[in-house]
C-alpha cells in the first residue's frame, strides 16, 4: 500500500469524513516518542512529526522507523486503524541514479 513512500501521513480525518478529536491528538501522539535531548529540550522523535497539511491535523511518520522500532511502529499503524483514520503516502524515496559508465 505504500510501497515506494519514505513516509506515511496519518490525518486527522475519519474514513467517515469526520474530524479526529480531541484536537491535539497529533502533539500527544508524536510526545509518546519524544526524547530529552544534551541540551535538556524535550524533543520530538525524528521519525514522527505533527503537521498541517491543507487545514487538517497530521502526523508524518518516516517508514525508517519501522526497522528501527518495530514495535512504535505497529503500534502507530494499530493506533490509526482502530481509530479508523485515513492514511496516505507521503513523500516517495529518494533513490540515487545509476552510476553512468
Amino acid at each position: 500500500m505504500f510501497d515506494g513512500a519514505a513516509e506515511i501521513v496519518i490525518q486527522g480525518i475519519t474514513a467517515a469524513g469526520e474530524k479526529f478529536r480531541p484536537s491535539d491528538w497529533a502533539e500527544r501522539l508524536c510526545g509518546m516518542m519524544s526524547v530529552f535531548g544534551e541540551d535538556r529540550q524535550l524533543s520530538y522523535s525524528p521519525f514522527l512529526k505533527p503537521v498541517t497539511i491543507a487545514g487538517t491535523t497530521c502526523v508524518v511518520v518516516d517508514r525508517k522507523l519501522e526497522g528501527m522500532d518495530t514495535a512504535a511502529y505497529k503500534f502507530l499503524m494499530s493506533f490509526a486503524r482502530d481509530n479508523e483514520l485515513v492514511m496516505r503516502p507521503g513523500r516517495l524515496e529518494i533513490r540515487p541514479e545509476p552510476a553512468v559508465a
